[in-house]
């Protein structure tokens, strides 16, 4: 089971979110941190990023996300799709 870790990045992105799209990360995130790689995240690397990831909580929110070591991850960025042209 993996640890999160937010950057302060994350957490001002997230606060813009509505409530029940931060309800439904945090459901999401209890499986998330259990299979990384479950289909419903169609987890994957971002193109031209060497260790950057994508994850989906839904069809339009992304997470943005890398490891550190082997246990952590850490989550750089949540938002709609859009949020994948900043990487």
């Amino acid at each position: 089971m993996y640890k999160l870790l937010l950057t302060e990045n994350f957490e001002k992105a997230f606060n813009d979110l509505t409530k029940k799209e931060q309800s439904l990360f945090y459901k999401k995130m209890r499986m998330f941190v259990k299979d990384i790689l479950h289909p419903s995240f169609r987890t994957k690397k971002l193109r031209g990023q060497e260790d950057l990831y994508e994850s989906s909580i839904n069809m339009d929110i992304r997470i943005i996300w890398y490891f550190e070591r082997d246990e952590l991850i850490v989550l750089i960025d949540i938002g709609h799709h859009d949020i994948l042209k900043k990487y």
